[in-house]
Parts: structure tokens; C-alpha cells; sequence
């Protein structure tokens, strides 16, 4: 109990409970206060029930001392809160040179947890210039996950944990891991378990926790999002690999196989929200998934799928001998304009290798459809790539062109100056491939031009 509050204590004036909570506010003391911020009392009047406070936003606030215990809260000296009052300048010195310490003790303040939002009103303005402060928190965000000393979430509304100081770094991935709540932040976490599986690996029981986790987020997510789940499996089943503790994982835990044949009707949908690291050993999947019927499984999806799934599905095929069911298939989708971007670029590209047998100059116009019907569509591009690798590969054009009959090219030269998919320049350096392939065609170009100058009009200056 501070003397001048013992005094009045012993003079009968206070009572010892008034006298404990008087002597919380005395000179030398911080507070806190929900509008003006963290305080200092510089100065008290027991006689006339005053005290006065500099709060981090008021100095020299007078208040009654009933208000004031009313309205503030006592706040120990090594509370980043009273700090902000007496070593403003050592917390700025703190942010620069050790911002994950600076956040873990605003965080110990709040009971070893708080949410972005508060922890924004804390530092952002103060500890740190506003300017800054999201360049300032972008660094200490990384540094805080690489540190593992703080559990950061991926939504700004759940909240920042500062673990214990006897959590290990494995253990801590594997927390990250439980605490995450979106199926992508599962991903993610999981992905740096996988950065780090040696170090979890060697912590017994650790690796099976973290599956154990995996297998129940993957069962819940088999209906409502079937990609995740299968991004999920196929990475546990990696890191298992990696480690050689195919063990840890349960006998019961779900499958690649079963989580296809649940999304059985959507697969083209689903796997294309798969990461394209992923995707080889979730095609893997598909003969013990769909037994016989496994080769047209997976030709239903390669039209729609992305690049990298295209390439894995060809390399598939070829390994299980049905290349040939995969010519057939292309083919057949060409003759339909069936095809997809992602998959006419890979027979570009793979036009003298894996592709050879398919590609000839009807890819040319069904890449041209496909260029101008994405540019009408409304919404993002999907077809980019495509129009990227016709006009950067300068033999694409004549490869295309090679052994079509002059008809066929004159068509396509046609299609091509039709097309609103280019700019006029890109279009221009694309027919001027055409006519160096071809050079019959340079007549469309010229007649062009002769057309737009007849419509020109010719006056006399008398008739103006």
C-alpha cells in the first residue's frame, strides 16, 4: 500500500480495500484507458480526489479519482502498453532491429493472443509510422512464421497465438496445421510441414498427428470440395514417401482412389483447382480408381485441364501403352473444336515429340477459334498462354501450314485477318508468317489494302 493511502487508512478515513485499489493509482503507475491509450500517473490529490494522468494520446489528463478507476485499467511496467508511455523510443529501436520479439510481447499483453486488428491498434501510428506499416508487417509476418514463436493464421479475424517457449519447431508446424481453418490454409500448412518433414519426421508420433489431422479435413471435404481433398492426400502421401513412414498414415485413412470416384461427375472442374505439383500422383490414381474404364476417365478431363495436367495425363498414357487412345481422342476433339487451350499449346509444343502424330494444320484453325471465342466471352482470359506461344514460337505458323493444300491456307490467312483476337499489329506479324510460308497469299494482303483505298472518296474543292 503506498504511505499517503496508509496514512488515511490508519486516520480511518479509507478503508483497506479502498486504500489497495487508491494505492494501483499512485504517482509512478500506468493505466490504461480505451480512447486515449496507455498512461503514466505523474501526479495525485488525495484531498480533493484528483489525479493526473499523461495518456499516450492526452497528456496531462485531470480526472477524479473514482472516474479514473472506473475508466482505467492498471497495467504492470513491462506491459507494451505502459512502454508505449515511458520507452516509446526504445520500442521504435525494437521494431526495426527485432520486430518478431516487439510482437510476441504485444501479444503476451492480451493473454498470449490477439487479432490483427488489435494488434494494428497497437503498434500501427505509434511504434511503427502509418506510411510503413503494412511494408513493416509484410517483413515481420514471414519473420514470425520462419521463427515459429507465433502461430499467424491466414484470416485477419482469427487470431494471433503466441506459442510456448517449450513448443517445438516441429510441433509447432504441426499446430499450424490443427489451427488452420480453410481447406487452402491447410494446404499451405501442410506444404510447410512438407519444406520441414525431416524435422517433424524425427519427433515420434509427430508426423502421424499431423496425418491424422489430414485425414480428417480430407474426409470432410470428399463432397463439398473434392480438390482439396485430393491436394491434401496426395501431399501426405508425399511427405510419407519422403520420410519412408508410409506407417504413420492410418489404414483407414482415405484415398486418392476414393475421393476420385466420389468426384467422379466433376473431375475436369476439380482437378483444375489442383496444384500442377500435385496432379502426376493424383492421375496416378485413376487405374486403381476406375479399374478398365480408367483410360476414358481420363481423357475426359485432358481437354479441360491445365497445362501441366495435360503433359502428366500424355506421359501416363504412354507409360500404360494407350498412346494411341490418346491420338484418338485428339482427333476426334480437333474435328469437334473440342480442345481446350491449355491442350492445343501442349501439341504445339509437343508437335515433333509426343504430339507429332496429331498435329497438322487443322490445330492451326481450331486455335484461331479458340483465341476468338475467349476474346468475346466475358470474364478472365483463359487463353493467354495459347496466343502467347503462337506469336513468341516463330515456326509455329509454318509448321501449321505445312502440307495444307493453298485452299486450306488461304482460309486460314482469311480466318486469321478476320480474327478480333490480335491487335493489328500482332495480326500483321502473323500474316507476314503466312505469306513467307506461303507466298501466294501475299495477294489477300495486297487486295485488302486495294479495297480500302476504292472506298475512298474523292471531291473537287468547289463542291465543299
Amino acid at each position: 500500500m503506498h504511505p499517503d493511502v496508509a496514512k488515511l487508512v490508519e486516520a480511518g478515513r479509507v478503508s483497506a480495500p479502498v486504500g489497495e485499489k487508491l494505492s494501483k493509482i499512485a504517482p509512478g503507475s500506468y493505466r490504461i484507458h480505451k480512447g486515449f491509450g496507455g498512461g503514466v500517473v505523474t501526479e495525485w490529490d488525495l484531498f480533493n480526489g484528483k489525479v493526473t494522468i499523461d495518456f499516450e494520446k492526452e497528456k496531462g489528463k485531470v480526472m477524479g479519482l473514482k472516474l479514473a478507476l472506473e475508466k482505467t485499467e492498471a497495467v504492470e511496467e513491462n506491459d507494451v502498453r505502459a512502454q508505449k508511455v515511458s520507452q516509446l523510443g526504445e520500442l521504435k529501436e525494437l521494431a526495426e532491429k527485432d520486430p518478431v520479439e516487439l510482437v510476441a510481447r504485444t501479444i503476451e499483453t492480451r493473454g498470449a493472443n490477439m487479432t490483427m486488428d488489435q494488434l494494428d491498434a497497437e503498434l500501427c501510428g505509434s511504434v511503427v509510422e502509418e506510411s510503413g506499416y503494412k511494408k513493416w508487417w509484410e517483413k515481420t509476418k514471414k519473420a514470425l512464421r520462419e521463427s515459429k514463436r507465433v502461430s499467424v493464421p491466414t484470416k485477419r479475424t482469427d487470431p494471433l497465438v503466441l506459442r510456448d517457449e517449450s513448443t517445438g519447431p516441429g510441433e509447432a508446424l504441426v499446430d499450424d496445421l490443427d489451427q488452420a481453418r480453410s481447406p487452402k490454409a491447410r494446404v499451405k500448412a501442410l506444404e510447410a510441414i512438407q519444406r520441414e518433414a525431416p524435422l517433424v519426421a524425427a519427433t515420434e508420433g509427430l508426423l502421424a498427428r499431423a496425418f491424422e489431422i489430414v485425414n480428417d479435413a480430407a474426409l470432410k471435404l470428399m463432397k463439398l470440395a473434392p480438390a482439396q481433398s485430393l491436394e491434401l492426400i496426395a501431399l501426405r502421401d508425399e511427405i510419407a514417401q519422403e520420410t519412408k513412414q508410409d506407417g504413420a498414415i492410418a489404414v483407414d485413412a482415405p484415398k486418392l482412389a476414393e475421393v476420385l470416384q466420389v468426384a467422379d461427375g466433376n473431375l475436369s472442374e476439380d482437378l483444375s483447382h489442383v496444384a500442377a505439383a500435385r496432379l502426376k500422383r493424383i492421375l496416378e490414381a485413376f487405374p486403381p480408381a476406375f479399374g478398365d474404364d480408367w483410360v476414358g476417365k481420363v481423357l475426359s478431363v485432358f481437354g479441360k485441364i491445365s497445362s501441366r495436367g495435360v503433359s502428366e495425363i500424355a506421359k501416363l498414357l504412354g507409360e500404360k501403352d494407350e498412346t494411341k487412345a490418346l491420338n484418338d481422342h485428339i482427333k476426334v476433339a480437333l474435328s469437334r473444336h473440342a480442345l481446350g487451350p491449355d491442350s492445343l499449346a501442349w501439341i504445339c509444343r509437343e508437335r515433333k515429340k509426343l504430339a507429332e502424330d496429331v498435329f497438322d494444320g487443322s490445330v492451326g484453325s481450331v486455335i484461331l477459334t479458340v483465341l476468338e471465342q475467349d476474346s468475346l466471352d466475358d470474364g478472365p482470359r483463359r487463353s493467354g498462354r495459347l496466343g502467347n506461344l503462337l506469336l513468341d514460337d516463330k515456326e509455329l505458323i509454318a509448321d501449321i501450314l505445312d502440307g495444307m493444300e493453298l485452299n486450306d491456307v488461304r482460309n486460314f490467312a482469311r480466318k486469321l485477318l478476320a480474327s478480333p483476337a490480335f491487335p493489328d499489329l500482332d495480326r500483321k506479324s502473323l500474316m507476314a508468317r503466312v505469306i513467307k510460308k506461303v507466298p501466294e497469299t501475299q495477294e489477300m494482303v495486297s487486295g485488302e489494302n486495294q479495297a480500302k483505298g476504292d472506298d475512298t472518296l474523292l471531291v473537287s474543292y468547289e463542291s465543299l
